[in-house]
């Protein structure tokens, strides 16, 4: 039986993408992608979620498919371990690619909700786990310091009300 993959609509591609993307330092040397998948092989994302595919992801910016790229849910499943980019036979910078992809996206406002949310909180707290008293009441009851239960760190570097 042979497989049949969906058909890539091209029509809308964008062929400057991936040249834009390899005059950032993040995206150098991605075009010598030889699709060996090795990254997928080594990707812990892609053994238990087929969804994040980095030689796919690569294969797709080549094709120009910013738009289906930067808007994707795939791109954010990397956890940024560097497995795929340690493993590459052609020293691809798979990770730092991903990671540029997903700033990217953020510029463009295609942020998923649960990082967004995590934005906020940070934004916020300058952490993404709030501190309270209670927090520091539990950390002095075991001799460990107070923290500092508000920090406007964050709020400087994204500029957060």
């Amino acid at each position: 039986m042979v497989r049949m993959e969906a058909l890539i609509d091209l029509k809308n591609a964008d062929p400057g993408f991936r040249l834009e993307l390899a005059e950032q330092p993040e995206g150098k040397g991605f075009m010598a992608c030889l699709t060996c998948r090795t990254c997928v092989c080594g990707c812990p994302v892609a053994r238990v979620n087929p969804g994040l595919n980095p030689a796919r992801i690569i294969r797709m910016v080549n094709l120009g498919l910013k738009d289906e790229v930067l808007s994707s849910d795939f791109i954010w499943l990397c956890t940024g371990c560097y497995t795929c980019q340690e493993a590459c036979p052609m020293r691809i910078r798979i990770t730092d690619l991903i990671t540029l992809l997903k700033n990217m996206a953020v510029k463009q406002g295609h942020i998923p909700q649960g990082v967004q949310a995590q934005m906020d909180i940070i934004g916020e707290h300058s952490r993404i786990y709030p501190i309270d008293d209670f927090d520091n009441k539990k950390r002095n009851k075991l001799d460990l310091p107070s923290l500092p239960t508000h920090s406007d760190t964050a709020r400087v570097l994204w500029n957060h009300p």
